[in-house]
């Protein structure tokens, strides 16, 4: 049998002082190590985390608004100060960073793999992005978060990925396809979906957003259409409300009766949160079962690939410009 355990690393952050959060988040993967992970995994942008904004809580995010009030029509979007903003993504570091070197020698160390989320300094803007380090120290996956909140800073100052990857990890239990969306993306079918196609086993999933039971599950929802494991991990109580969750796909068994998705839930406070996934057992679904890519009519989805956004779904983004796609 081979088991593949993500540790969901459920944090508060230490805000943008990046030494005392590369400490904290070091203290949690020698933890996880201890307890068996074959992948650390951290919460959204962990080295400097979300700056506040006029009164808005750091790391805040988008979390207690509901969609209605990100329409700058009704809602004006928050004022942003320039100078928050301009420190904010002078945090921004490198691949090549000694932030992100740290935790490829700790992976070495621990032969552990770990899912490192971080504000990338980039041409322009700064990304968000998660790098997945191997257990040998290498980085064998970046991913920039596609689906940026274009409505609501300080995301709208960030450069969009503009593609979803899936790399083969060399882990303890075999190697294993692995892709990552982050927080909104995993609001979008589309995003889990390519990654699907693409061979994703697993999704890693850094967050910072409050999770209610809708949130939680569009996430199973993920799971369940692509055969494919899901891992998220959120940020604890009081700068999110945690549930750092994950999902596996097996809906039914193979006499058909039906079984709850459900790896692990986590509470709101701190903590580190074992996911297994039987990774034989999971690939033995997707060979049986209808989901995934078996019958899909991909000649009938032109406008999945569409740009033009139209009513009533035409949105203000946080510069106040309708935003159209």
């Amino acid at each position: 049998m081979h088991r593949l355990t993500i540790a969901l690393l459920q944090m508060t952050s230490c805000g943008s002082d990046q030494d005392a959060n590369r400490d904290k988040g070091v203290e949690f993967c020698r933890r996880a190590n201890a307890m068996g992970a074959d992948i650390a995994l951290f919460p959204e942008m962990w080295n400097v985390g979300y700056p506040p904004f006029d009164g808005v809580p750091p790391n805040s995010g988008n979390i207690w608004r509901s969609p209605a009030v990100w329409q700058a029509t009704e809602h004006p979007a928050p004022h942003v100060d320039s100078e928050i903003r301009r420190r904010w993504q002078a945090g921004a570091i490198g691949r090549d960073s000694a932030f992100v070197r740290h935790y490829q020698a700790l992976a070495r160390e621990l032969d552990m793999a770990i899912g490192l989320t971080y504000l990338e300094r980039w041409n322009g803007a700064p990304r968000n992005v998660l790098s997945l380090i191997d257990r040998h120290g290498e980085i064998i996956l970046t991913y920039a978060k596609v689906h940026t909140c274009a409505f609501d800073e300080p995301e709208a100052s960030t450069t969009p990925g503009d593609d979803f990857n899936v790399a083969e990890l060399d882990s303890a239990q075999g190697p294993v396809k692995v892709g990552a969306m982050i927080c909104f993306d995993r609001e979008f079918p589309e995003s889990a979906r390519v990654l699907m196609l693409k061979g994703a086993e697993i999704i890693l999933t850094p967050n910072a957003c409050g999770l209610d039971q809708n949130r939680l599950q569009q996430f199973r929802t993920r799971a369940l259409e692509n055969m494919l494991g899901v891992a998220m991990a959120n940020y604890a109580a009081p700068q999110q409300n945690g549930h750092s969750v994950a999902y596996h796909p097996m809906a039914y068994g193979p006499d058909g009766a039906t079984r709850d998705l459900l790896v692990v839930e986590a509470g709101e406070d701190e903590g580190i949160h074992l996911a297994s996934f039987d990774l034989d057992e999971l690939r033995d679904y997707r060979q049986r079962e209808t989901y995934g890519n078996a019958f899909r009519r991909p000649e009938t989805y032109g406008a999945l690939v569409l740009h033009e956004v139209a009513e009533p779904f035409v949105r203000v983004d946080a510069t106040g410009r309708r935003y159209r796609g």
